[in-house]
């Protein structure tokens, strides 16, 4: 009885554990590559973007919703960059496995070599930083006027984005110690030196 028990609950846990750990390294290896769509309905489940520096060239802020496979609409602010070095990535998501409890999914990289990213966007429910740095800020510009930084397209062509929404641009900006409650990420390239993924039973998050 107690070994049936048991391989009940290895099967619950690889039903629900094994597809969470193969979209994460596949979310690695895809932005690695480069090949990561930029538009796709979200899981709705936010996780944890944590960055020692964000360098960005080409920078743009502005307001629009997600939407889950279920239809659920969830409004983010979206941090975009042309080009971006990142350095102390950390990645964290906590999924609960039934019977086991917790377990925290965290990715990092970039700790000896800066990642390398293009038409970066990150879509965030809150967004700190220790301190930032801007050049050429425009605060206050019409979301559909922003030109020093990217737009993406598939949000442009959303009936959620309004071009006459508040945004914020900048040629060029650097954030320390940033933290991004995120729902989703993107980047038409995104080079992670010294990938790393773990899993951990338990609360491990990035911050």
């Amino acid at each position: 009885m107690l070994h049936r028990a048991g391989r009940t609950s290895w099967k619950r846990f690889a039903r629900v554990l094994v597809p969470s750990v193969m979209a994460a390294a596949a979310l690695g290896v895809g932005m690695a590559q480069g090949v990561l769509a930029a538009s796709f309905l979200i899981s709705g489940q936010k996780f944890q973007v944590a960055l020692d520096t964000l360098d960005a060239h080409g920078l743009s802020i502005y307001g629009t919703v997600d939407v889950t496979r279920q239809g659920t609409l969830v409004p983010v602010v979206v941090t975009g960059a042309r080009r971006a070095e990142i350095s102390g990535l950390c990645q964290s998501v906590v999924v609960a496995i039934p019977v086991l409890g917790p377990y925290t999914l965290r990715i990092t990289g970039g700790r000896r070599s800066p990642i390398e990213a293009r038409n970066l966007f990150l879509d965030a429910t809150s967004v700190s930083s220790g301190q930032a740095n801007f050049d050429d800020l425009d605060i206050g510009v019409a979301a559909g006027a922003v030109s020093k930084g990217p737009i993406s397209p598939q949000d442009r062509n959303s009936r959620f984005f309004d071009p006459n929404g508040f945004a914020q641009q900048a040629d060029s900006a650097l954030l320390k110690d940033v933290r991004f409650t995120t729902v989703a990420v993107s980047a038409t390239t995104f080079n992670v030196p010294g990938l790393d993924v773990r899993l951990r039973q338990g609360h491990h998050e990035c911050f």
